[in-house]
C-alpha cells in the first residue's frame, strides 16, 4: 500500500497549496495567479485518477484481500474523491473573484476562520486514515458543522445588506464566495466518514457513529467504539440503520451482543412505547430494551439480541418437523394475545384505503398496472382503480366485530422462533396497534407467498403455512362470532397482494402477484349473495 499512501499524501499537499492560493488569491486577486489555480486543478484531477486506478486494479487484479485490505481502498478511493471535488470548489471560489468591481469588497467579510477550519481538517487526513485514528477522523467530520456555521454568520449578514439594495452585485458575489467554502464542508465529512468506515468496517454518517457511541455510553458499556464489532443487517425497508454489536472479536462477556437502531425519532420512540405495551402482554415476547438515545428529530435504540430464527429462515431452508413446531408455538402464542387483548368494539381497517394510498408506488414502479377501461365484445373491465373504488364501499360496511393489539407489520422475517427455548419472539413494533386482527392474518399469509422462491419442496412448505394459518385464524373467528372473516381477510389479501408489487423488480413475480390481487378483487366485487356467505378462494395463494 506505499505506492498509495505516497500518492495520498502528495494529492493532500497539492489540495492544501491550492487552499492556500485560493485564500491569497481572496486577499489580492490577480488574473495570473487565478490561472495557476486553474493549472494546478488538472494535476490534482490526474492525481485522483492515478489513484483510483490503483484502488481499482488491486480490487479487480486477482490479488487475494482481506476485508480489511478491500476497506482501505474503498476509503481511499472516496477520500480522493472528495478532495479532487474539494480542490474543483476552490477553482470556482478564485473565478468567482472577477465579477467582484471592487477587489477590497471581500475583506468586509469574515472568510479567513473558513481557511482556518479548512487547513486543520486537512492537515489530519493523513494521519486519520493511515494512523487508524477515530479522534482525528472526527474532527475532521467536525469541520463540516463550524463551516456551517460561519457561512449562516456571513449568510445573514448579506441577506440583511442585500435589502437595502446597495451594492447587490458584489453582496451576491460574495455569496457565492462564501456557499463553496461552506460546500468544501460537505466533502470534509464525506472524508471524515470514509476514515470511520475503514476503521470500524462498517459505512456510518457521522450522526450515526454519534448515537451508536451515546447510545452505548446510556447503556452503561463504556467501550471505545474501535473495540465494538458492528455487523449491519441488511433487507430493511424501515429506513432505520439496523445492526448488531458485540464487543470485542470474540464478543466479549455478553457474546449475542445487542440490536443497535437508529432513525426517525418519532418511528423509534412509538416502537420503544409498544415494546413496553407487548411486554405487559406478554412478557418476552419483544425484545428487552437496553437503551435510548433521542437527539432533535432522530433517536436510537439499544435492544436485546434474541436468540433464534426467522420464521422466514424456516420456511426457507428448514425441515418440515421444525416448521410445525414453530406454527404450532405461533398459533398458541398469537390465540393468548388475541384472547388476553379482545375488546368487543366493532373497527374498521380499510384495507382498500391503504392499498389505495400506496398505489402511486406501484405504478412508479410498473405503470402498465394501471389499466385503462377494456372492452371484450359489449363488456367493458373497469379499470384497477375501478375495482378497488367498488371494494372501498363494500369495505365500508365490513367491520370487525371486536379489535386486538397486534403486531402492524407481520411478516415471517418480524416473528423469532427460539427452538431452544421454545418461545415466540416479535421484533420491529413500531406499527403495533388495537384494531382488526386480520391485518395481522393478511400480512403473514403475503408475506409467504411473496418469497422468490420457486423449487416444489419451498413451495409446498409455504403452502402449509398460508393454509394452516388460515385454518387458525378462521377457527378463531368461528368461536367469536366473526361472520365476515373471509369477506375482510380478502380485502386484506387484495391490499397487501398489490402493495407488495411496489418491492418485487422480476417483473414476472411481480405480475403474479398483481393478478392473484386481482383475481380477489374481481371475486368480491363480484359477488351477489350476502357478505356472509363469501368465502376465500385461498387457491388464489398458490403456486403449484
Amino acid at each position: 500500500m506505499q505506492d498509495l499512501e505516497q500518492n495520498i499524501r502528495f494529492m493532500l499537499l497539492e489540495v492544501t497549496k491550492q487552499l492556500e492560493g485560493t485564500l491569497k488569491i481572496l486577499e489580492k486577486p490577480s488574473d495570473a495567479a487565478i490561472e495557476k489555480i486553474e493549472n494546478r486543478d488538472n494535476y490534482i484531477d490526474n492525481m485522483k485518477s492515478v489513484i483510483e486506478n490503483i484502488c481499482f486494479s488491486r480490487l479487480h487484479g486477482g490479488e487475494t484481500l482481506t476485508k480489511r485490505g478491500v476497506d482501505r481502498l474503498r476509503a481511499t478511493h472516496i477520500i480522493a474523491n472528495n478532495l479532487e471535488r474539494l480542490a474543483d470548489h476552490a477553482v470556482n471560489i478564485v473565478r468567482q473573484t472577477r465579477y467582484l468591481t471592487e477587489g477590497e469588497f471581500l475583506k468586509r467579510y469574515e472568510y479567513k476562520p473558513f481557511f482556518e477550519e479548512i487547513f486543520s481538517a486537512l492537515e489530519k487526513i493523513y494521519n486519520a486514515l493511515f494512523r487508524q485514528d477515530m479522534s482525528l477522523a472526527f474532527k475532521i467530520c467536525l469541520a463540516e458543522s463550524n463551516l456551517d456555521m460561519h457561512y449562516k454568520k456571513q449568510f445573514d449578514r448579506i441577506l440583511n445588506e442585500l435589502r437595502a439594495g446597495v451594492e447587490t452585485g458584489n453582496l451576491i458575489t460574495t455569496l457565492f464566495i462564501f456557499r463553496y467554502l461552506e460546500r468544501i464542508g460537505d466533502a470534509l465529512l464525506n472524508v471524515g466518514e470514509a476514515v470511520i468506515f475503514y476503521i470500524l468496517g462498517e459505512k456510518f454518517k457521522i450522526h450515526q457513529y454519534n448515537a451508536l457511541r451515546d447510545t452505548l455510553s446510556a447503556s452503561g458499556r463504556e467501550v471505545p467504539i474501535t473495540d465494538v464489532e458492528f455487523q449491519s443487517i441488511w433487507g430493511t425497508r424501515s429506513g432505520c440503520r439496523i445492526g448488531r454489536i458485540r464487543e470485542g472479536s470474540d464478543g466479549g462477556t455478553e457474546s449475542q451482543g445487542v440490536i443497535f437502531k437508529e432513525g426517525e425519532a418519532k418511528k423509534l420512540l412509538q416502537e420503544k412505547d409498544n415494546i413496553e405495551k407487548w411486554d405487559r402482554i406478554m412478557p418476552g415476547l419483544p425484545p428487552r430494551i437496553v437503551a435510548l438515545r433521542e437527539k432533535g428529530s432522530s433517536a436510537s435504540l439499544l435492544l436485546e439480541f434474541l436468540s433464534g430464527c426467522t420464521i422466514q429462515d424456516i420456511v426457507l431452508a428448514g425441515e418440515m418437523r421444525y416448521l410445525s413446531d414453530a406454527m404450532l408455538l405461533l398459533e398458541q402464542t398469537v390465540s393468548e394475545i388475541w384472547e388476553f387483548t379482545l375488546r368487543p368494539e366493532p373497527v374498521n381497517a380499510d384495507y382498500i384505503g391503504q392499498c389505495l394510498s400506496r398505489l402511486p408506488d406501484v405504478y412508479r414502479l410498473y405503470p402498465e398496472f394501471d389499466t385503462p377501461v377494456r372492452m371484450i365484445g359489449n363488456a367493458a373491465i373497469p379499470p384497477l382503480k375501478g375495482l378497488l373504488g367498488e371494494a372501498k364501499q363494500i369495505g365500508r360496511n365490513l367491520s370487525a366485530p371486536f379489535s386486538v393489539f397486534i403486531h402492524g407489520d407481520y411478516n415471517i422475517n418480524n416473528i423469532v422462533y427460539d427452538h431452544a427455548n421454545q418461545r415466540v419472539h416479535y421484533i420491529d413494533l413500531h406499527r403495533s396497534a388495537q384494531t382488526d386482527y386480520l391485518q395481522d392474518v393478511s400480512v403473514f399469509m403475503i408475506s409467504n407467498f411473496r418469497l422468490p422462491i420457486f423449487d416444489n419442496d419451498a413451495r409446498k412448505r409455504i403452502r402449509m403455512v398460508i393454509t394452516e394459518f388460515y385454518a387458525f385464524a378462521r377457527d378463531f373467528a368461528r368461536k367469536h362470532d366473526d361472520a365476515t372473516f373471509d369477506a375482510r381477510l380478502c380485502l386484506g389479501l387484495i391490499r397487501s397482494l398489490l402493495t407488495s408489487v411496489r418491492f418485487e423488480l422480476n417483473r414476472k413475480f411481480a405480475k403474479i402477484m398483481y393478478q392473484r390481487g386481482v383475481f380477489l378483487l374481481e371475486k368480491i366485487v363480484g359477488f351477489k349473495k350476502p357478505i356472509e356467505e363469501f368465502r376465500l378462494p385461498l387457491e388464489a395463494l398458490s403456486l403449484s
